[in-house]
């Protein structure tokens, strides 16, 4: 059973079982998961229902960057770390979530309220640098700037 009292076979009966509903189950598995990543037993399960090898479902999952197979934190920081974010100061933005996080890149914190990603990219580059928490983009950003969002994020958390 997932978060939301949605399982996998009630995610499945929503979707469809059709090998193109493959991608669009992963995530929906993903959201209703509470540490936000696709487990081994959910994969297992999602093999068997779409009558699809188990290789071809971890082959999927693995492919794509919004997909994970281990459990993350409640609060996914995504960084663009492309080259447009790379030329507009990606690297004093990671310094400072880094720090501010005391984590790094592909990191969860011991806490698991922050997990911190590289991303290929944010289809944001008009707004490089940016990054994106918990699906919010943020972007022109200065390292101050980004540890600010931290930090309200944090609050937000606390109330």
């Amino acid at each position: 059973m997932l978060d939301k009292g949605k399982s996998v076979q009630a995610i499945i009966s929503e979707i469809g079982t059709s090998k193109t509903a493959l991608l669009p189950i992963l995530l929906a598995v993903q959201d209703a998961s509470p540490a936000h990543y696709v487990n081994e037993a959910a994969m297992n399960e999602i093999a068997a229902r779409l009558k699809l090898s188990r290789s071809r479902v971890y082959s999927t999952a693995s492919f794509y960057s919004e997909i994970s197979l281990k459990p993350r934190g409640r609060n996914i920081v995504q960084v663009c770390v492309n080259a447009p974010c790379e030329n507009a100061g990606k690297a004093a933005i990671i310094r400072a979530l880094e720090n501010e996080l005391t984590i790094t890149l592909g990191e969860t914190s011991a806490d698991a309220q922050f997990t911190l990603e590289g991303v290929n990219c944010l289809g944001a580059c008009y707004l490089s640098p940016a990054i994106k928490v918990n699906g919010r983009l943020y972007g022109n950003l200065t390292a101050a700037a980004a540890v600010d969002i931290i930090r309200q994020c944090r609050e937000g958390e606390a109330n």
